[in-house]
């Protein structure tokens, strides 16, 4: 029995899956996922026919998933050399767990970027964090839901916290320096972008101060009753024709990225500075609610369009 082509999600984490199965089953696309925390491929054998989407994530480690980004590549290797339609494939990984690779792109791209420093190990950290004014803040390279995000207003916070069980190792070592950016308003910007092309832009309050932006139902923690009664996430109303929406849609078609979201902030000086790209976005249903076209539609209706195309007439 021959098996019918469909769209195969590759993921770790099975929590962010819901949003996308039910917009899949409502645009009658077939779609089956494929949890790589564990598991084996045949070599020898041939790939399922249909299209695969990698929604490999940054942050699975801080799930226990610590192997699931080396299954990935394996397994987008596969595919890739059997010649099945892949989205977000082995170069992009790349980019998910790598923001040393996001920030020399976007700089090459013509992006302004925070001035940053990655350092390998801890032994550096106090030496090189003299090279910026305080605050500062420092982040993981492999990081994903804010992992290792701190600020820092004192070189002498920051060697306490260097010097205490409090430091946070990276997943790959490597921790990143970075300048703070205060905001003009206390709001970041997410664009979000399907098939390569814009979809729609969140506005993400910032205003307590959190690094803790995913915005999937999945990553909400109970704030208790003491919280501010503030929507983190808004549809930013006004940005359809923002002239960073064609630079953004060139960057991703340069590096053959097809589903992501890139974040910037806009500066009390005035800088408007790109300092995020993820490539396994997750959607705020809120934001999805009041959009014209939800992403996750937007995902089922691109990936079951490669589909009906992969399938010969």
């Amino acid at each position: 029995m021959t098996e019918l082509p469909r769209v195969y999600i590759l993921h770790e984490n099975p929590d962010w899956l819901p949003p996308f199965t039910a917009a899949f089953a409502a645009e009658g696309v077939p779609a089956e996922e494929v949890l790589l925390t564990r598991g084996s491929i045949d070599l020898d054998a041939e790939p399922a026919p249909g299209v695969y989407w990698s929604r490999m994530s940054a942050s699975a480690h801080s799930r226990g998933n610590v192997h699931s980004k080396n299954y990935t590549r394996a397994y987008l290797r596969w595919l890739e050399d059997s010649g099945r339609r892949v989205v977000n494939g082995g170069d992009t990984i790349n980019f998910e767990v790598s923001k040393v690779q996001q920030h020399r792109a976007l700089r090459a791209a013509g992006f302004d970027v925070p001035k940053t420093v990655a350092v390998f190990g801890r032994d550096d950290l106090r030496e090189r964090s003299r090279e910026f004014a305080t605050p500062f803040i420092t982040k993981h390279n492999q990081g994903g839901k804010g992992l290792g995000v701190r600020r820092f207003d004192s070189f002498e916070e920051f060697d306490a916290y260097l010097a205490s069980p409090l430091f946070e190792e990276p997943a790959d070592g490597i921790t990143l320096l970075q300048e703070y950016l205060p905001a003009e308003r206390l709001f970041i910007t997410r664009v979000e972008f399907v098939g390569g092309r814009y979809v729609y832009a969140v506005r993400v309050d910032i205003s307590a101060g959190s690094f803790e932006l995913c915005p999937a139902d999945a990553c909400v923690i109970d704030p208790g009753n003491d919280a501010a009664a503030v929507e983190p996430f808004a549809l930013r109303k006004g940005f359809d024709s923002d002239p960073l929406i064609a630079r953004y849609e060139a960057f991703l078609a340069d590096h053959g990225i097809e589903i992501a979201g890139i974040e910037f902030i806009e500066t009390a000086d005035g800088r408007r500075v790109t300092y995020d790209v993820n490539t396994n976005t997750n959607y705020n249903p809120a934001v999805e609610a009041s959009a014209p076209l939800p992403a996750a539609r937007a995902i089922a209706r691109f990936l079951g369009g490669l589909l009906t195309a992969s399938v010969p007439a």
